[in-house]
């Protein structure tokens, strides 16, 4: 809206609140539809007259699958299709942008991983499933004429999530202030960046396109281990004397069965684009952290002072 576009957007509002998109409720270029991509009618009615998709919806969880592999393969593959078929059926839309992840590399041997590494060999169901949802819909841009966008995100971070170590880790410790446990060996490497850093890259990569299918890595240019985060979340909560244990993981110090234990993407396609992230991993983490304790109360989170 602020770009000078109109707006519409499905959500099912599972794992999310109307609350976030309140200041556009009432703009006149700007329309909800409370629907879900599993409900192919619903899918074509939101589709209709658009020339641009943005495909964000998927299962919000990684760890989920290795319990219950059929809820990513219906919020994701399941999902996409739908999404597909409806674009096929109305026709006009010109561009999609999809939403895909890290974990489709799985445990690469090339850190930083590029975009052309390969084989591509995901250790979770929901790298598997994104995966799939990559070759889907590069097939039907292909053979049905729009272009697409996928950005392979690292761990996106920001204060409205609801799920993640830094989350997680505040709730632990809202709970039991003396005490954390740290899934795996606290040694998991990986790369966080900042929701805003995330937002520019993905209007710039939009911005630059110029064949039909394009991929681009989007991530920070560092990485952070688990137990550093851990005692950052502490020091932001004001805590002393924590303990912190670790669980131990399994497979080599992994958080759950499918965790990838090291991840590093390298971004340099879309910095000779001219973007480059504004946070670190640390610095993108502290701030999420401090933003989520603020939204929680004003300065007293049921801690110690």
């Amino acid at each position: 809206m602020s770009l000078g576009a109109e707006v519409r957007v499905l959500d099912n509002l599972t794992n999310r609140s109307l609350d976030n998109i309140a200041q556009w409720l009432s703009h006149s270029d700007f329309q909800f539809i409370r629907g879900d991509l599993l409900n192919p009618e619903g899918v074509m009615k939101a589709v209709n007259d658009r020339e641009l998709i943005y495909h964000l919806a998927a299962s919000s969880d990684v760890r989920i699958g290795s319990v219950s592999p059929e809820v990513d393969f219906r919020q994701n593959v399941v999902a996409t299709f739908n999404l597909l078929e409806s674009l096929r059926s109305v026709g006009g839309v010109k561009t999609v942008v999809f939403t895909s992840s890290s974990t489709v590399y799985g445990d690469a041997s090339e850190i930083p991983t590029p975009e052309d590494y390969a084989p591509l060999t995901p250790t979770s169901i929901y790298g598997a499933s994104k995966l799939a949802c990559e070759a889907l819909m590069t097939a039907y841009a292909q053979m049905y004429g729009f272009k697409l966008m996928i950005y392979r995100l690292a761990n996106i971070v920001g204060p409205r999530s609801k799920h993640g170590v830094a989350y997680d880790f505040i709730q632990k410790l809202k709970k039991n202030p003396t005490e954390l446990e740290v899934l795996g060996d606290g040694t998991q490497m990986k790369s966080y960046l900042y929701i805003s850093d995330c937002i520019r890259a993905m209007l710039l990569g939009l911005e630059e396109q110029k064949n039909r299918v394009e991929i681009y890595n989007v991530g920070s240019e560092d990485q952070i281990d688990v137990k550093t985060i851990a005692n950052i979340v502490i020091e932001e909560m004001g805590l002393d004397n924590v303990k912190i244990t670790f669980t131990g993981g399994i497979d080599g110090g992994r958080g759950w069965k499918g965790d990838v234990k090291n991840m590093l993407l390298h971004v340099g396609e879309l910095k000779s684009k001219g973007w480059k992230p504004s946070y670190s991993s640390e610095e993108a983490i502290r701030l999420t952290i401090r933003l989520m304790l603020q939204s929680l109360c004003d300065g007293n989170y049921g801690l110690p002072t």
